[in-house]
């Protein structure tokens, strides 16, 4: 990113996934930017609208089943997701919008509804709803603290040889098979809702960085009381 240009946020259809308070995401990434003198400039691009291709970081979030395929559908039409992500943007997506990076998604009926393929994944219905706190430790190669946050969704998700596995689940479902999201390059899948960069600043950071390199440290002291308390009471619950 040049120095003399804002840090471009894109949030990709809030007016078709945007649910438990996801679009909070960028209001973190702004938020840890701008107390470190980055400026920024948050895109809302809603589903009629084409996707820039010159953001550093894109947003997408989770949402119901029929907004989900119509996210689909239009995100395969339009490509500029796909065209920014191979020019190096970053990327969180969130429950809904995860499954969407995939080859394919369980719809309405559990029915097969192609994704994106953004990621190597597949997503499915699974037995049950998953519905709860999620706490998992990361994969130690992104060197993040233990993950947390909340989890609503039918979705069980298989990973491919092309992505790793974001953390490993202490508490909770996640994709299914004992870890939570996955990740390849710059881009992060999870089902974790809170919002997930609310709750947990460090994987802001992570993101922030790979679009402008290293970062000053911030005194994050009161959150980090708040987000080990949670963490304990969560834990002691199971």
């Amino acid at each position: 990113m040049p120095s003399d240009s804002a840090l471009s946020i894109v949030w990709i259809y809030p007016d078709l996934l945007s649910t438990y308070g996801d679009q909070g995401n960028a209001l973190v990434l702004e938020q840890r930017a701008q107390r470190r003198g980055i400026q920024t400039e948050t895109i809302h691009v809603r589903s009629a609208d084409p996707v820039p291709e010159t953001g550093d970081i894109y947003l997408i979030g989770g949402g119901e089943d029929r907004p989900q395929i119509l996210a689909a559908q239009r995100l395969r039409r339009d490509g500029g997701l796909h065209r920014a992500i191979a020019r190096g943007a970053a990327m969180l997506a969130v429950c809904a919008g995860y499954q969407i990076m995939g080859s394919t998604f369980g719809g309405e009926e559990g029915q097969p509804v192609d994704g994106i393929g953004l990621l190597d994944i597949s997503s499915s219905r699974g037995p049950a709803r998953a519905v709860g706190e999620l706490v998992a430790e990361v994969d130690a190669a992104l060197n993040l603290p233990t993950l947390t946050g909340f989890e609503n969704h039918m979705g069980v998700t298989h990973l491919g040889p092309g992505v790793r596995p974001l953390s490993r689940t202490v508490k909770g479902v996640g994709n299914g098979d004992g870890f939570e999201g996955c990740y390849a390059g710059h881009v992060v899948g999870t089902y974790l809702h809170g919002p997930a960069l609310a709750r947990n600043p460090a994987l802001a950071d992570l993101l922030l960085s790979w679009r402008v390199g290293e970062l000053a440290p911030l005194d994050d002291s009161r959150y980090e009381a708040l987000r080990q308390e949670r963490l304990t009471t969560v834990l002691q619950a199971s």
